[in-house]
């Protein structure tokens, strides 16, 4: 039988394939949205019930610990029963959490509701990065899964834009609305327009497997198949066992403890940086815009880590960008209190964000088809644990007086250490 991925490889990209990327990205743009609404809300929120950092800190997490659970429990389902059915039921959870958050009247209910809506969240985020790596070509797939899950800081941007607007004049219930309603308009995107992975046809062989392969052969342009291969010890489970089984021990447990770190650094910047800038005497919109100069600058640094990425080594690219972020933290107090300090909330974005979702495709290089959204939403899963605490641990340090400066101290360690240790992660699939 024809290996369809050597026709991927040195072909064109088609229509199918700009498609499924675009609706990829487009999830993680909605993903970015509805993540960071939060963050921008939270002065206002914690003005209008007067709560301290500690309890928006527990706020931040609960969608955290939302996030986590979907990554581990809800993806690794797309290994069963599909790609595309996973994406659709996150969606769903997604846009209804959201849209309830707008009715929460108290602090348990916005904690519950980020709960809810960081579980199809969590799902989302590590099923669009599988189904980018399984429809895109080898040799620039590095590259186009870096510019899916770089929707995400696009929808924390435009997130924040709209936020900066809404939230002053209209209340920080109307934003949550208004996310809520859009992440549902683009749920039949995924049903009408997407196709469900050939790797997942060829290896779960569901009913129908070899007329549905055939059908998305065609639409890229590619010879039809006229029988499945034989699958050998085909699971019906969740084949979590694999991911700590042989080698993929050894590698499993050096990607989590980076992706731990750099998560515990990004989230803690990503919910305090709007928090801690007004803390400084500025505006609730300038506040705000602090933290979509981050997101801006974390767009362009996705960018940047897919296209050195796809050219050189994507262990030392990641590496670098996260040895970067960890010395701009430690040299943050240079720049407070000039103008140049908004160009490096940008360059902060462009180094963490840049780095950590290089892992993304560290995962999905790295892990088999069989069980490749296992092994990528357990890793995200696994670093979420790191963005559960990070915010924590900010709000108790802003909780006990500490200025930004020293908060940024604090966290550049685990940046550092993220950075090194991803470049002695020893997969040999991994350059």
């Amino acid at each position: 039988m024809m290996d369809y991925k050597t026709y991927l490889d040195h072909r064109p990209m088609t229509l199918l394939q700009l498609v499924t990327i675009a609706i990829c990205f487009l999830m993680n743009m909605f993903d970015g949205m509805d993540v960071l609404i939060i963050s921008y809300t939270a002065p206002t929120i914690a003005k209008m019930w007067t709560v301290g950092p500690e309890a928006l800190g527990g706020v931040f997490s609960a969608g955290l610990v939302g996030m986590t659970i979907g990554a581990l429990f809800l993806t690794p389902l797309a290994d069963t029963y599909g790609r595309k059915k996973i994406m659709l039921i996150s969606g769903m959870i997604m846009s209804m959490g959201i849209f309830i958050t707008s009715y929460a009247h108290n602090l348990s209910e916005l904690i519950f509701m980020r709960f809810v809506s960081g579980a199809g969240i969590g799902s989302m985020l590590a099923s669009t990065a599988v189904v980018a790596a399984e429809y895109t070509p080898q040799k620039t797939k590095d590259w186009w899964v870096a510019l899916v899950v770089s929707g995400y800081p696009v929808g924390a941007v435009l997130s924040g834009l709209v936020s900066a607007q809404i939230v002053p004049s209209s209340g920080w219930q109307t934003m949550f609305k208004i996310a809520g309603i859009t992440t549902c308009i683009s749920i039949p995107l995924i049903y009408f327009l997407m196709n469900e992975s050939i790797d997942y046809y060829l290896k779960s062989q569901p009913p129908g497997a070899l007329k549905n392969i055939n059908e998305i052969l065609i639409k890229l342009n590619m010879p039809t198949i006229e029988s499945l291969p034989k699958v050998e010890n085909s699971q019906s489970t969740m084949p979590i066992s694999k991911l700590i089984e042989g080698d993929y021990r050894k590698h499993s447990i050096q990607l989590w403890i980076s992706l731990f770190l750099a998560f515990a650094t990004l989230y803690f910047l990503t919910n305090w940086i709007p928090k801690l800038a007004a803390n400084t005497g500025v505006s609730t919109k300038a506040a705000i815009y602090a933290g979509t100069l981050f997101n801006v600058g974390a767009i362009i640094g996705i960018w940047v880590q897919g296209y050195f990425s796809s050219r050189y080594s994507l262990k030392r690219t990641i590496g670098v960008l996260l040895l970067f972020t960890g010395v701009l933290m430690i040299t943050f107090r240079l720049y407070l209190g000039s103008n140049f300090v908004l160009f490096i909330y940008s360059m902060l974005g462009f180094g963490i964000q840049g780095g950590f979702v290089g892992m993304y495709t560290i995962a999905a290089r790295m892990y088999p088809t069989e069980f490749r959204s296992t092994g990528v939403g357990w890793s995200i899963g696994i670093g979420r644990l790191g963005g559960i605490v990070g915010p924590l641990i900010g709000g108790i340090l802003i909780g006990m007086g500490l200025s930004m400066v020293q908060s940024f101290l604090v966290f550049s360690i685990p940046t550092i250490l993220g950075g090194i240790l991803t470049m002695m992660i020893t997969s040999n699939k991994i350059s």
